[in-house]
């Protein structure tokens, strides 16, 4: 049980972080919102709590919204990530880019603590 406190508690703080950077974001309000709501699921993770219609909707939609922002280069947004050396937006792939993979971090966060509520 250790582990997952630790495990929220890491992301807790690095969803803080993107929560952060986001505000220099196009649509910060958008972007904050879904960091929050990740921060609050990982505040009731540390408490034990998995509340399985909301964890539900949360992994779904981040899946979904993954999909739809997948760049279709990876590795070409990757390159012009490293080509650019800073965190600047420098064109609309870039950012979709970025919005995808944070979709995707948010679900995979919140895939364990779904699992463990379907479980009970």
């Amino acid at each position: 049980m250790k582990f997952w406190k630790y495990f929220y508690g890491f992301w807790i703080i690095a969803f803080a972080l993107f929560s952060y950077w986001q505000f220099n974001d196009p649509d910060p309000e958008v972007w904050v919102s879904i960091y929050a709501v990740a921060i609050i699921f990982c505040l009731m993770g540390i408490r034990g709590i998995f509340p399985r219609y909301p964890l539900t909707i949360v992994v779904v939609a981040c899946l979904v919204g993954a999909v739809y922002f997948w760049p279709e280069s990876v590795f070409g947004w990757i390159g012009q990530e490293i080509e650019q050396g800073d965190l600047t937006m420098k064109t609309p792939e870039m950012e979709e880019g970025r919005e995808s993979f944070g979709l995707l971090i948010v679900a995979l966060v919140m895939l364990p603590g779904l699992i463990r509520s379907w479980k009970k």
